[in-house]
């Protein structure tokens, strides 16, 4: 694996010259204190230097203990601690060397006085880079535990987000991803594309990915004939019960693997921050005590705090100078957004290292988690735009600090990088057009229709923290209040909902889904029967390029403005309306089409060959869900000799599953499982 740690004597070298710098930046930050806070001096540069080196042999003795316990307490102690530990630290130090004054409010204040500097120096020194990161979470996993079985491999799946293949060559070419260029040049590691299914969305591909199925998911979020309700793929109770119904016990991390920031589990033993499993193992203590670690290193906090805040202020900096340059398409972005970006691109990013980094430290077998980066400023900004390819430098990095901290782990680890789909990007259909689908589809009905079309993605993930941190007690009730806030921000009905609009319509990204309310599905022939003007208004809208259903025999159809087809038999009448979309789109619509839980209607919009351009159904310029342009281009990176003999074509997130369960096996996974019928 790609590393920049040798597991040499170099380490114990480097370990050393670490160290001693960060003793020299804790001796400079506290000198620029003593000079800016009053009532905080000594005698001289030698007793900052004695208390720099007193507060790490405190901080060695007092560190773990502090940790410990406000993990075991809770989420309200972690973030005391977090403010207070490290004061508790300094002060400590300060009374065991003489020539300090002091008093316990001047070593609190001075705490947050140094961290900031050193912060400060500590960015200068790395040019902006992670080592302070890597550094934190290295001395944590040299305490590796033993594994009974070093000689299997372990396997880091990391996700990133919403990546289109496209996107990723051009950064590999550019050289804005220098890890990742780093390790395809060398020979090292491979890269591939792959082409998920409809719907391209995350709930589909997860599904596939880690429990080997894609059935049953029609799109992010669906009108659910049984429950008689809308089922939303990021709400912790919906998750739950879309796993429950699909596990078979042999998902992709079923051998002694961890889910970390997912959707689902993949039948991991462990999972943590992940949808289906968050109302039943909320706070974890392994998920407070990661963050506890790192929250409690001299410049952690400091670390995030400032990334948050930074992160916010660059997200409304970049959103009024889109607005000032008439960039074209774009979206309005808020201040939701700005806290939904700071929280995925800092907080949660810096979490989920953490928390891989002690799962590395464990030699947990397999682990698979998910960072949104990319995807989540794409949404807002689009897939092309400064601030979303400045997003794969951070997760550059962040591939390079798993890199180095696997180094240190108990046994060997193969890191493989995919994405779950891509995302194409346009105008939103509302905003070019001035009407929803939803609005159109009453119109042509004249029947009231529950219109879904909401952004819900991003909210979803913030829900997940949220979610994590209700575990009782009054850090749970503030969750709690949290979690029902997003619930009223997602504007999507929850279980027990009185909404009886007998039309439910839905937006994901440029896939519409319309169903008529009950248990039975309305076929196209029914459909005219009874509102004759709705498939032919729908069709013959410009800012739609097709409209699909089932008719009376079963038999699947794409109709579009000027002609139809039969996807499974392949006549046409007319023009193709799926001719724009690529020769696999009749494959891909004719299997989601088929489906039980599939809408009576799909409806994909339009795509315009010329800009790539597509229009989602929801409110964002970046989207993915339908066909048109590179939503259903994802990316598959891995090892050499594991990426040998992969089929010519992967199409469906099913299939990726049975790829990476191969390379699981070719690790030495699975063993119990190869003789056990699925």
């Amino acid at each position: 694996m790609p590393t920049s740690v040798p597991r040499t004597r170099g380490v114990r070298i480097t370990d050393l010259a670490r160290l001693g710098a960060a003793w020299a930046g804790s001796t400079v930050a506290l000198i620029i204190t003593g000079a800016l806070l009053p009532g905080f001096s000594a005698a001289s540069w030698w007793s900052y230097a004695a208390v720099a080196a007193a507060a790490g042999i405190v901080g060695l003795a007092l560190r773990p203990a502090l940790v410990e316990v406000s993990a075991r307490v809770g989420w309200v102690a972690v973030l005391l601690t977090a403010l207070l530990g490290q004061a508790v630290i300094m002060y400590a130090a300060i009374r065991l060397v003489p020539g300090i004054e002091s008093t316990g409010w001047t070593a609190l204040a001075a705490t947050w006085v140094s961290a900031g500097v050193g912060t400060v120096i500590s960015w200068a020194f790395t040019a902006g880079t992670d080592d302070g990161l890597i550094t934190s979470l290295a001395g944590r996993a040299r305490r590796k535990a033993t594994v009974a079985d070093p000689e299997v491999d372990g396997v880091l799946f990391v996700q990133l987000d919403g990546l289109p293949f496209p996107v990723l060559q051009w950064a590999v070419q550019s050289g804005a991803v220098p890890h990742l260029r780093h390790w395809l040049a060398s020979g090292d590691y491979r890269l591939r594309e792959w082409t998920p299914q409809l719907p391209c969305t995350t709930p589909a591909s997860q599904l596939g990915i880690l429990h080997g199925t894609v059935d049953g998911i029609p799109a992010f979020r669906w009108y659910d004939r049984e429950l008689n309700r809308v089922l939303v793929a990021n709400r912790p109770a919906d998750a739950r019960v879309i796993e429950d119904r699909h596990s078979t016990g042999r998902g992709l991390l079923c051998d002694d693997g961890v889910s970390i920031s997912n959707l689902f589990t993949g039948d991991a033993a462990r999972s943590l921050l992940t949808m289906s499993r968050a109302e039943v193992s909320r706070g974890s203590t392994q998920t407070r005590r990661a963050f506890a670690w790192f929250f409690n290193s001299p410049s952690g906090f400091m670390r995030s705090f400032t990334r948050t805040v930074g992160e916010i202020l660059k997200e409304r900096w970049q959103a009024r100078r889109q607005v000032r340059r008439d960039l074209d398409p774009r979206v309005h972005r808020d201040w939701t957004f700005a806290l939904l970006r700071a929280v995925t691109n800092s907080l949660l990013r810096d979490l989920n290292t953490a928390l891989v980094a002690e799962e590395l430290r464990r030699g947990t077998k397999s682990i698979y988690v998910d960072y949104v980066d990319y995807d989540e400023i794409a949404h807002h900004a689009g897939m092309f735009r400064p601030e979303a390819l400045a997003s794969l430098d951070g997760l550059d990095r962040a591939l390079g600090a798993l890199a180095q901290l696997a180094a240190s782990a108990p046994r060997r680890y193969r890191l493989v990088v995919l994405s779950d789909h891509g995302q194409s990007q346009g105008t939103p259909f509302a905003d070019r057009y001035g009407v929803t689908l939803g609005d159109l589809c009453s119109g042509l009905m004249d029947e009231h229709v529950q219109n879904l079309d909401a952004s819900v993605e991003g909210l979803g993930r913030a829900d997940s923290l949220a979610g994590d941190l209700a575990s009782g007690g009054v850090t749970g009730k503030l969750a709690v209040r949290a979690n029902q806030g997003l619930a009223r921000a997602q504007r999507t009905p929850v279980p027990g909902d009185t909404a009886e609009e007998p039309v439910v319509v839905l937006g994901s990204g440029n896939l519409g889904l319309v169903y008529i309310r009950g248990e039975r599905r309305w076929t196209l022939d029914a459909l005219a029967r009874e509102w004759p003007a709705l498939v032919p208004g729908l069709a013959a809208h410009p800012g739609i390029g097709f409209v699909a259903g089932i008719d009376d025999g079963g038999r699947a159809w794409a109709i579009g403005p000027r002609g139809r087809s039969d996807i499974a038999g392949g006549a046409v009448e007319g023009e193709d309306p799926l001719a724009a979309y690529g020769p696999h789109a009749a494959r891909v619509l004719g299997r989601a089409l088929l489906l039980p839980e599939a809408p009576d209607l799909y409806v994909n919009s339009t795509f315009d060959p010329v800009t790539g351009d597509v229009a989602a159904f929801e409110g964002l310029v970046g989207s993915h869900g339908g066909l048109g342009g590179w939503q259903d281009r994802a990316v598959l990176l891995g090892p050499a000799d594991l990426m040998a003999d992969l089929p010519e074509r992967i199409e469906g997130a099913d299939q990726l599953h049975r790829v990476l369960v191969k390379m699981l096996e070719a690790s030495g996974q699975r063993a119990a499982l190869r003789d056990v019928p699925s």
